[in-house]
């Protein structure tokens, strides 16, 4: 499989990835990665009910997607892999999926959380995921839209943690 970008947005499908992500990175397959999408069927339809009809939509666990990461049957398939959190890229990694590079794009706030950035809210957590992912050598881009500067996620977390 061709990862075209994985990024952390917590709203997965919106219009940011349909009107922006998708047309500059495009890809065959929008694969959400989350236990609590795959798992609930009810939020699994909603969240992929708005993928564009020319592209395939999935979600499923970052267990799963380390198994289809590997099947020889999707090896030439491009794919956009959102995340709701850290951790879940940090499970994916484990589980064989070949990450280098992640696209911090929103988190939303919650009273339990840390304001990070205008669109990045980190609970302990996340914080911990982040740290380890930057330990795995993956680098973390912080990008809201594809034709912001890359900025260095890992050196903003450390200056406002």
């Amino acid at each position: 499989m061709k990862i075209t970008v994985a990024r952390i947005d917590d709203r997965y499908i919106h219009g940011q990835v349909l009107t922006k992500w998708i047309k500059l990175l495009p890809a065959e397959r929008i694969i959400v990665v989350s236990d609590e999408v795959a798992e609930d069927p009810m939020r699994k339809t909603l969240v992929l009910s708005v993928a564009p009809s020319n592209v395939k939509a999935n979600a499923v666990t970052p267990e799963k997607m380390g198994r289809v990461f590997k099947n020889p049957k999707y090896a030439d398939t491009t794919a956009m892999l959102l995340f709701g959190n850290p951790a879940e890229i940090v499970e994916a990694i484990e589980s064989g999926v070949d990450i280098t590079t992640v696209n911090v794009g929103g988190m939303r706030f919650d009273p339990r959380k840390k304001q990070v950035t205008e669109a990045v809210s980190v609970a302990p957590e996340d914080v911990k995921a982040f740290e380890k992912l930057n330990e795995m050598g993956v680098k973390l881009e912080l990008r809201q839209l594809p034709g912001d500067s890359s900025q260095d996620f890992i050196k903003i977390l450390k200056q406002k943690i």
